[in-house]
């Protein structure tokens, strides 16, 4: 059993990494109650009296469109905040489980985003992340970075939460179907995170629910699968749905390592969801 550390243990997906963890491992929660990321001694000392083996990253500032306007925000969270969080692990010895996004890239390529592809990331998000990957990379620590995608779970907004509200308060929904990417449930997030810790793999890695689709075809299968089937949708184009953030148009990540690192293949975003909406449901 190793000593685990959580950083932004109360976020949607930090507390299932913690759930997921807790039955093989010891581990340890937190969150800016604890300490702030953004501080560095208060990071390091926090993190030495811990003393973990590992140091799973899921702190983040993760408003796309807020971070257009909060830049500093963004930068002090995601790239400051990742570095000072992987330079602490480096100093007890720990190895860093960091979270990116495939917001790092532009979306213009017609294949699969595989790792060692170059960014281009056409946000302020993205390239805070960004410069968090750089900050983990330079740290001097042991590190996995995880590129994950249009992530949804309990507790904090996202996208299928969206779309169930906005079905219960309007009769029709306008949704973007020229943007494509890869729904991952934080849960699912969560068991790839478990299963990669003992094979040691490190460097980059995407991790998501496999295969692709719009946020148009999302939208219908959450509202088909929730009983919302009624709600009329509107596919429209980014042009004509204005968002402070540009955001890539086809932003599909390769598994294909992540696979072979765990010796499976994470299931389909459509299993995924229809198992989120039936925990959701009570079902």
């Amino acid at each position: 059993m190793s000593d685990i550390l959580v950083t932004g243990a109360r976020g949607m997906l930090g507390r299932e990494v913690v759930r997921a963890l807790s039955s093989r491992h010891a581990v340890v929660g937190v969150d800016i109650e604890e300490f702030d990321i953004r501080d560095a001694a208060a990071t390091l000392n926090a993190i030495r009296r811990t003393s973990p083996d590992i140091i799973v990253n899921c702190a983040a500032y993760t408003d796309v469109d807020g971070a257009e306007a909060r830049r500093e925000l963004a930068f002090a969270v995601n790239a400051d905040g990742a570095g000072n969080v992987a330079r602490a692990a480096g100093e007890v010895g720990a190895a860093i489980v960091h979270i990116s996004t495939d917001y790092v890239f532009d979306g213009e390529s017609k294949s699969p985003y595989r790792e060692n592809d170059t960014p281009n990331p056409l946000n302020i998000y993205g390239e805070s992340k960004l410069a968090g990957e750089k900050a983990v990379a330079e740290s001097g620590a042991q590190y996995l970075t995880l590129r994950t995608a249009w992530l949804y779970g309990h507790g904090s907004p996202n996208f299928v939460e969206t779309m169930l509200r906005l079905a219960g308060e309007q009769e029709s929904l306008r949704v973007v179907d020229d943007q494509e990417g890869m729904p991952t449930s934080a849960a699912d997030l969560a068991m790839i995170i478990v299963d990669l810790l003992p094979t040691g793999v490190r460097g980059v890695l995407n991790a998501t629910n496999s295969g692709s689709c719009t946020w148009f075809t999302f939208a219908r299968r959450i509202l088909e699968l929730s009983g919302g089937s009624e709600v009329v949708i509107e596919p429209v184009r980014t042009e004509e749905f204005t968002r402070p953030a540009k955001r890539p148009r086809r932003s599909v990540l390769s598994l294909v390592r992540l696979t072979e690192s765990l010796g499976w293949e994470p299931r389909s975003w459509q299993e995924a969801l229809a198992d989120y909406l039936t925990e959701r449901q009570g079902g």
